[in-house]
């Protein structure tokens, strides 16, 4: 080799800059304090003021700014999604004889319509953009032509005269009871093809609240109160506004409130504690200026509530920042007064919708107390900052309450 040539490659490795490898975290740590997005009604706050002695309308007007209880029509019908994107189902009667009643269509609140098929238990599956239903009668089974939709009944019901029926819907590993309403099975399309949305279709007055699982009922009678008049009001304010996505008013899950059926009625000893003070509470509703409010609630802070606007963008006028001491009772609420968690890599850079994430920043901080904003850093230098409650609920931890602890290699 040329003593001109060695001189050349010495030029170039000059101007070849060194590579640096960059260490990405495999997991980082939070630490924080309070459960959920802390906007509105504190249940734990609830049940603290509760045990004081303060009255179901001294705990809303506190955790809710200007507002007032009056009542209101909650006679509505409301279709409550009991199962979205799922690929296939099963509803099965559990009253020996009372045999499920399968349309064909979406039959809405008819009362009087040709009956289909009859069967013990129904299963559903989606097969390309329709639904495909087999009946099973004892120890016989058929498939039944194929349809967008389908409405199932059974008796005792308003649809269905006959002895009261609970049925068991299966889907996605999860079991669930009802006695009222009528469900309707339907094909939607999704970007990765069709799913089947399954709705109950409920009266929001007594067959909906009955089974709203959102505090345990052998709390305080005043907080339980509170609870009911809040969840009324939710509904509400969700009432009538279709959502192409679900075929729903609303989900019957955390998205909106969690709607466990008729088990939450028939609750060994408090079931009934629960149904008697959503009859006690007929129709009380928590208004602003004469209209519902969207009366949002989670189960704990970080010691101060959080404003609407904080936590996703948008104001309401009736969401303030108040002290929240209930939350941090440990009497209460063991488990998130303080909390701690290990979040994966692959966890983080998903929320951030990032290859991988090299750091963490905590940009600012709300006056409640929770994260404003936080920014990651990718192993290429790109920035994103998230809000801090899209954040927690992209990461699944407790709250928005949290500061950044450590990251491990």
């Amino acid at each position: 080799m040329s003593k001109a040539f060695l001189a050349l490659l010495l030029v170039f490795s000059t101007l070849i800059p060194t590579a640096h490898a960059v260490d990405i975290p495999a997991t980082f740590s939070f630490q924080g304090s309070g459960y959920g997005h802390g906007v509105g009604l504190s249940q734990m706050g609830a049940r603290y003021m509760a045990n004081a002695g303060q009255s179901a309308e001294q705990i809303i007007k506190y955790f809710y700014k200007d507002v007032e209880i009056e009542p209101k029509d909650d006679s509505k019908i409301l279709r409550v999604n009991i199962g979205n994107l799922i690929s296939s189902a099963k509803i099965s009667s559990t009253l020996k004889g009372s045999q499920l009643q399968i349309i064909q269509g979406d039959a809405g609140g008819e009362s009087v319509i040709p009956v289909f098929s009859l069967a013990d238990s129904i299963s559903f599956s989606i097969i390309g953009s329709t639904v495909s239903p087999r009946i099973t009668n004892g120890k016989t089974s058929q498939v039944l032509p194929r349809s967008r939709v389908f409405t199932v009944r059974w008796s005792g019901t308003r649809y269905l005269e006959g002895p009261e029926t609970v049925i068991s819907v299966n889907h996605s590993g999860v079991s669930q009871r009802l006695r009222y309403g009528q469900i309707q099975v339907k094909a939607i399309k999704t970007p990765t093809g069709y799913r089947i949305a399954m709705t109950n279709s409920v009266r929001l007055a007594d067959e909906y609240l009955w089974g709203i699982s959102e505090m345990p009922s052998f709390w305080p009678i005043a907080a339980l109160e509170a609870q009911a008049i809040a969840s009324r009001t939710y509904a509400l304010s969700k009432a009538g506004v279709y959502r192409s996505a679900c075929d729903c008013d609303l989900y019957g899950t955390i998205s909106d409130q969690t709607f466990l059926g008729y088990a939450k009625e028939i609750e060994k000893k408090f079931g009934v504690v629960w149904k008697d003070v959503v009859t006690r509470t007929a129709g009380l509703t928590i208004t602003q200026s004469g209209l519902p409010i969207t009366a949002y609630f989670s189960s704990s802070s970080g010691g101060k509530t959080e404003l609407s606007i904080n936590a996703w963008g948008s104001a309401r006028a009736y969401t303030q920042i108040v002290d929240d001491p209930g939350s941090l009772d440990l009497t209460i609420n063991p488990r998130f007064v303080t909390w701690n968690r290990e979040v994966p890599q692959s966890v983080i850079a998903a929320a951030f919708v990032l290859p991988d994430v090299v750091s963490l920043e905590i940009l600012g901080m709300n006056e409640s107390g929770t994260v404003a904003q936080i920014q990651a850093t990718s192993s290429t230098g790109v920035k994103v900052a998230l809000r801090g409650e899209t954040f927690r609920s992209r990461t699944k931890i407790p709250s928005a309450w949290f500061s950044l602890v450590s990251v491990q290699n």
